[in-house]
């Protein structure tokens, strides 16, 4: 088998840009060795485009993400997930992103997100097509 410690020395070191953060890891395992993909959901893709001070998980609970993307930030993050997005269209992957930013807590534009997906759905905010 593997040795559980080189393993988890590889996702440390597959995992160094996202420390502090919460991220799903995909391990791919090819003659005993062991490859780490990050695989980042949502909610890591905005905390990580907060550029928040890095947290000790252990110490630090539960902090407020009171911070602000841009609509660069968000629309960089919304092409990120678009692969996994359930949404037909770039514009509902936007909204399911938003969905996320208001969860974290922090607001898009200056604007609290869910304002934001009201705009969407009143054609009052422009998404690009992709």
């Amino acid at each position: 088998g593997m040795s559980p410690k080189k393993v988890g020395d590889d996702i440390v070191k597959g995992t160094i840009q996202w420390k502090g953060i919460r991220v799903t890891v995909r391990l791919t395992i090819q003659n005993r060795a062991a490859k780490v993909d990050v695989e980042p959901n949502a909610t890591s893709l905005v905390i990580k485009q907060l550029k928040e001070p890095l947290r000790d998980r252990k110490k630090t609970k539960n902090i407020k993400h009171s911070g602000n993307l841009t609509k660069v930030q968000l629309f960089d993050i919304v092409r990120q997930m678009r692969p996994k997005s359930l949404a037909r269209e770039f514009k509902g992957t936007v909204k399911e992103v938003l969905g996320t930013c208001n969860a974290v807590g922090c607001t898009v534009d200056g604007c609290k997100p869910i304002a934001l997906q009201e705009a969407i759905d009143n054609d009052e905010f422009d998404c690009p097509e992709k």
